[in-house]
């Protein structure tokens, strides 16, 4: 099987890649040009652990080739997959469709023989009728279909969520049995791994995507604030948690306290699930208030680490671990760090920064803080330290070691990676996340 991916981004370069190892034959379509000349290069244009090594492998095997044309891929595709970016319009909250629909147009005039058109990327409900009347009215001579498949990836673990997913779901057309079975034999590795394949309507896929977002970011929203009530009755977030999440029903997974889930799906999708709710007459006052809480969230972590240096850091020197919306990735959309970081400075306070691999991305947009390469050395001299991602490295830092460095001795875990006891014994003054009194 032909498969044409027209964008190079997460979903498209990891999807491209791992259909690549599949044995299908994979173009990748990327207009970027930089990031083109990059993958051209053989090198990676983001950070997803193991996709540098996949990539070799399959490129040198001559079953994925990357490209900035469209019409050859198309027109050779038996399987066209839109991954394009569909980022939240500011003001709105709509998904802009703008690159998807740009792509529709591209790619009609190159359709040849039978092909489905599969919407990868995370795209409104409706949006797979709308792809069809356009493409309708742009190849009334066409023969094709189009699907819906949207990605349940997550950065920092997306190649094994996409090689051993929970489901695939597929919306198809009614009684489209050509394009069921185009779908069905691309995902046919994954069958034979017995991965439920589910077929739904277009409608029905579109929503999915869009409700799995929302119901686990409603349990991110929810657990950070049972954290706060932890706090103010003298229990532990983290036992509670683990004490809920026994409970089958309603799973361990997204019940971990923090500064507020970031990146690049839940922010938007929550957003574009909420607007599509309230242009149907059928607001969603559940996922609005998790918005609320979310946003919430991050001003009051600038607010617990102020409070932790004795209510004032003007000319205080803060050391922060991580600046990157989640560990494994270098990805920095809509990260609590952007929102934290500026209010510290604004406040006065000396801001440091570091993280394995966030630096890149992260380092233009935080004008005034200053980078270092080792966390040991950025923490030197600090006055208070903070930790903001969860990266497995900071997690083996010897606190005592740590402490000997600093100048100071306020130590606020934004993530409860640390122990407050080992915390207390190296000398800290300690602040975790809905521990109650645990540091007292």
């Amino acid at each position: 099987m032909k498969v044409c991916m027209i964008g190079g981004g997460y979903v498209g370069l990891v999807s491209a890649a791992c259909f690549s190892d599949f044995g299908w034959s994979v173009t990748c379509v990327e207009k970027d040009t930089e990031k083109l000349a990059m993958l051209l290069d053989g090198q990676i244009p983001i950070f997803e652990p193991g996709l540098d090594d996949l990539v070799a492998r399959n490129r040198a095997a001559g079953r994925i080739v990357f490209t900035g044309e469209m019409g050859p891929a198309v027109s050779e595709a038996d399987l066209v997959f839109l991954a394009v970016g569909t980022p939240m319009r500011r003001g709105s909250g709509h998904a802009d469709l703008t690159y998807v629909y740009a792509a529709v147009a591209e790619l009609a005039p190159h359709l040849t023989g039978y092909t489905v058109i599969t919407t990868k990327s995370t795209v409104p409900v409706g949006t797979s009728r709308e792809i069809e009347r356009r493409l309708r009215m742009l190849r009334p001579d066409g023969d094709f279909s189009v699907c819906s498949n949207p990605e349940f990836l997550r950065e920092g673990s997306a190649i094994g969520d996409f090689t051993h997913p929970d489901r695939v779901i597929v919306g198809v057309g009614e009684d489209d049995a050509r394009a069921r079975d185009v779908m069905s034999r691309v995902y046919k590795p994954l069958a034979l791994r017995n991965a439920p394949v589910i077929f739904t309507t277009r409608e029905s896929a579109e929503l999915a995507k869009y409700a799995a977002n929302a119901f686990l970011a409603m349990k991110i929203s929810f657990i950070n604030e049972m954290a706060d009530l932890c706090e103010a009755v003298g229990a532990d977030v983290q036992q509670v948690a683990t004490a809920i999440g026994s409970d089958r029903r309603i799973g361990d997974k997204f019940l971990h306290a923090g500064p507020g889930y970031g990146g690049s799906c839940f922010p938007k999708d929550v957003s574009a699930l909420v607007r599509t709710a309230r242009e149907a007459r059928r607001p969603l006052s559940l996922v609005e208030q998790v918005q609320t809480v979310n946003e919430e969230r991050k001003q009051a972590m600038v607010s617990k680490i102020v409070e932790a240096a004795g209510g004032e850091v003007r000319d205080r020197v803060i050391a922060v671990l991580g600046v990157t919306f989640k560990p494994n990735t270098d990805d920095m959309r809509e990260a609590p760090s952007l929102t934290i970081v500026p209010r510290l400075m604004d406040k006065g306070a000396s801001v440091r920064l570091h993280d394995p691999q966030g630096r890149r991305q992260a380092e233009p947009l935080f004008e005034g803080a200053r980078w270092f390469d080792s966390a040991m050395e950025m923490i030197d001299g600090a006055d208070i330290l903070v930790l903001l991602t969860e990266w497995n490295e900071y997690r083996a830092l010897d606190l005592k070691a740590v402490k000997g460095l600093m100048r100071g001795d306020r130590l606020v875990d934004l993530r409860n990676v640390f122990q407050p006891d080992d915390a207390m014994r190296a000398g800290f003054v300690y602040e975790g996340v809905g521990r109650g009194d645990a540091a007292a």
